[in-house]
């Protein structure tokens, strides 16, 4: 007798996956390729940033969900703006056994070049809702100067 299994195509955003990304997808999604996260080590990600700017100021704003602002360390020093996120274990259970355990502890790091001289003494830096903004007021020597026309 012959046994039919009816099997749905996985579909991402550019079409159907082959089963050949597939498998290399599931391949190395294993933990052994994202050292930190499944066996309790901390890991340090890439923190995604925004960086805008306007005629005043140079805004930078990233998404830190879960972190409260005490775990967050902000930096400016000749001209690299340095942020650092640490999210710790909040406690062990020692009487629980876990099949999955997907809440992550670690490090979020971003080290960014700045585009031009700001005034690092006057750096305002806000954290609502899981995200960091950061207004960083242009030095005034490259502020814009108007000039008149005689």
């Amino acid at each position: 007798m012959n046994c039919m299994t009816r099997v749905a195509p996985q579909v991402s955003s550019r079409g159907a996956v082959s089963p050949l990304t597939r498998l290399f997808e599931d391949a190395f999604a294993d933990a052994f390729f994202h050292p930190g996260r499944e066996d309790g080590e901390p890991s340090v990600d890439i923190l995604p940033l925004d960086v805008s700017e306007n005629e005043k100021e140079l805004v930078v704003r990233g998404n830190l969900p879960g972190f409260r602002k005490e775990d967050i360390s902000v930096e400016v020093q000749d001209g690299v703006l340095s942020i650092s996120a640490t999210r710790t274990e909040e406690s062990e259970q020692k009487n629980e056994k876990f099949y999955r355990r997907e809440r992550r502890t670690g490090t979020l790091a971003r080290r960014v070049a700045l585009p031009f001289e700001v005034q690092e003494d006057a750096v305002h830096a806000e954290f609502r809702d899981g995200v960091l903004t950061l207004r960083l007021p242009r030095s005034p020597k490259t502020m814009p100067r108007k000039v008149s026309i005689n």
